[in-house]
């Protein structure tokens, strides 16, 4: 296990090295001056304010020195300062991303509760009528973009049967039954793509161990079908399915962009969008940070988890 921890914190620290060259190259691939872009025409009437935002930003030095610089300070957890509001990056990226966990966290949820008991009955009757209508709802899981169904909810369940609020946030602290009202529209709407994936990686992995000899084997012994499906089949079909739930989650977060755009969340999807508009590039920089540091850990909970569900798989 600890050889298993070392390779993988290696690996996590090449990986954060790359992003973190990508995320600084953001306020690099800029048209022109990047401090022009945040001063706008100001800078023409003030040559002294545009000189110290360069300073600032560190744009008067070499391009090497800039990239070890913004390293080593995002190393001691400094991200720089807002250029918009002259917070802490770090600070602001923190405050927007409970709203940001809380929707991924019940997406994910809902993913897995629609995925596993469809993805199985699809699997234990194949070519059946549930079989066709469950692939038919996953195409068009996956086929809908997250903006056109988060437009489509809000229409239908907002302004039409006005049941559920069209947008807005409360944190849980202040009133969990609005809290939940206010994020049922949203989870629905980052949930169901990721179900309708899940789904047809629940159905493949499990027809797949279903053909197994030890399955067939089973069967003849006279195991009920339940038994055989969820005692010998289900645990080992699980595998590539946390393999797929692990790689989504970075869709997770970028599908969050869009959702808390529509429905007005104080995320660090919206944080990110806001400041894109501004120009507020150091905002825009360590959210991109932070949010790759969140997907390789996830990944990382991924690798631990298949120890767990299969005890064929060792980790050493």
């Amino acid at each position: 296990m600890g050889r298993f921890l070392a390779r993988r914190a290696a690996t996590m620290i090449g990986v954060l090295l790359i992003v973190s060259a990508m995320a600084f190259s953001i306020i690099l691939l800029l048209p022109g001056d990047p401090a022009l872009a945040i001063l706008g025409d100001q800078q023409v009437r003030d040559q002294q304010l545009y000189r110290l935002l360069r300073a600032e930003l560190g744009l008067d030095r070499p391009i090497p020195v800039q990239f070890a610089r913004w390293v080593a300070r995002a190393g001691r957890g400094d991200l720089g300062k807002s250029v918009r509001t002259g917070h802490s990056v770090l600070g602001l990226v923190l405050q927007r991303l409970a709203p940001t966990i809380q929707l991924s966290l019940q997406a994910m949820l809902l993913a897995v509760c629609i995925a596993l008991p469809v993805g199985i009955l699809s699997a234990a009757r194949p070519n059946s009528r549930a079989d066709a209508i469950a692939s038919f709802l996953a195409m068009g899981g996956v086929g809908i973009p997250h903006f056109l169904l988060g437009i489509l909810l809000i229409y239908l369940f907002a302004v039409w049967l006005r049941w559920l609020p069209p947008s807005g946030y409360a944190a849980p602290a202040d009133s969990l039954g609005t809290n939940l009202r206010l994020m049922l529209l949203p989870t629905i709407t980052l949930g169901l793509g990721l179900a309708a994936v899940l789904m047809r990686q629940v159905r493949s992995a499990l027809l797949e161990v279903l053909r197994q000899e030890y399955v067939m084997t089973a069967r003849a012994k006279g195991v009920a079908e339940r038994g055989v499906v969820g005692a010998h089949a289900l645990r080992n079909a699980l595998i590539p399915v946390l393999t797929i739930i692990g790689l989504q989650t970075g869709r997770l977060f970028g599908g969050a962009v869009v959702v808390e755009t529509i429905f007005a969340i104080p995320g660090v999807g919206r944080l990110a969008v806001d400041s894109i508009f501004f120009r507020d590039f150091p905002v825009v920089q360590g959210v991109v940070l932070v949010l790759a540091i969140a997907v390789l850990l996830s990944n990382f909970a991924t690798d631990l988890l298949y120890a767990v569900v299969d005890p064929r798989v060792r980790v050493v």
